[in-house]
């Protein structure tokens, strides 16, 4: 599966009748929430003695996508764009891959 056909089978369990500020909201409470969600299971894994949950992870990391999918579409632009900027912008930045000389020492 593609990001924008993600995008658009996900949102079909989108609740309607919100406007595209409220949609980013709701995307940005609900991309904290679940990250939070995400690194407490590692938390666990980490500090509380609880062996790592790859599932968890995994479902996580969806509802992640999910929010991701609703920003996306209320500022009006496909997953599928938001990932090519993205890459672009690392491209960039590391053009021989990532490293820590180059990390410590660009430009804003």
């Amino acid at each position: 599966m593609d990001a924008n056909e993600y995008q658009v089978l996900a949102l079909r369990t989108e609740a309607g009748g919100r406007s595209d500020r409220e949609r980013l909201l709701n995307a940005a409470l609900g991309l904290c929430g679940e990250a939070g969600e995400f690194a407490d299971t590692l938390k666990k894994a980490e500090f509380h003695g609880h062996s790592l949950d790859t599932d968890a992870l995994r479902k996580e990391l969806g509802d992640v996508l999910w929010y991701a999918a609703l920003a996306c579409d209320a500022l009006g632009v496909q997953m599928g764009e938001v990932m090519a900027q993205n890459i672009e912008k690392l491209r960039r930045r590391y053009p021989e891959g990532f490293s820590s000389e180059r990390s410590i020492q660009r430009e804003a």
